[in-house]
């Protein structure tokens, strides 16, 4: 089974959800209207599932401020790996801290990348810049550029905020991680480009705003 399987009521909900947007943007975008009505969609379940990556921010601030006091723990129980574990947890559980607060963004976009995959296969008609949304790379290059410039320059922007943020140890090949998305924009179907770069700059926007310098008025 595909990694990309997924319950075609779900896949058809959300093509038929695009579709309609589709037909309510054709008076102001034409034959583009297929194409903003994916931007929308996107930025619509984005805005849907944005309250987890607050939570996980708001945790690792948690998790930043508790930093003094999981050193001092590994100091006492550094041989026993167990002990430090269970200290560790309780302490996290004490300040309100979820082990998986870090991790549901991405599981929450999970299934919303499968599904757009699926949708972008059997877009609904449309095109842009005169390139069918099922089109692929080979078959639209001009637009594709457009995407993919677009997309090097977030995943640029990821990186360097990734590198910043780091305060000890290195960040190693986790600094090319965000262009991993540039290469998944140049294999799939135009129509998956533009969802993953338009979710890739929501997902700029959240990080340039949650995770602003903190003060005594935005934790």
């Amino acid at each position: 089974m595909s990694i990309f399987a997924v319950p075609h009521a779900i896949v058809g909900a959300a093509h038929s959800a695009i579709t309609l947007l589709a037909g309510l943007f054709v008076p102001i975008a034409g034959g583009a209207a297929a194409a903003l009505a994916i931007v929308v969609f996107t930025l619509l379940i984005r805005l849907l599932i944005s309250p987890l990556t607050y939570q996980q921010v708001r945790a690792q601030r948690r998790q930043a401020a508790l930093a003094p006091e999981i050193a001092k723990l590994r100091e006492k129980h550094g041989k026993d790996q167990m002990t430090l574990a269970t200290e560790t947890l309780a302490l996290q559980r004490a300040a309100g801290i979820s082990p998986f607060a870090a991790i549901l963004p991405a599981l929450a976009q999970a299934p919303f990348f499968m599904v757009m995959y699926r949708v972008a296969l059997r877009a609904p008609a449309g095109a842009l810049m005169g390139v069918p949304l099922t089109a692929h790379l080979a078959a639209g290059l001009p637009v594709f550029a457009v995407l993919l410039a677009l997309s090097a320059g977030l995943a640029w922007w990821s990186s360097r905020r990734m590198i910043s943020a780091v305060t000890t140890g290195s960040v190693g090949l986790l600094k090319y991680l965000p262009y991993l998305s540039v290469l998944a924009v140049a294999w799939m179907p135009l129509a998956g480009g533009i969802y993953l770069v338009t979710s890739t700059a929501w997902t700029a926007v959240e990080q340039a705003v949650y995770r602003r310098p903190v003060t005594s008025g935005n934790r």
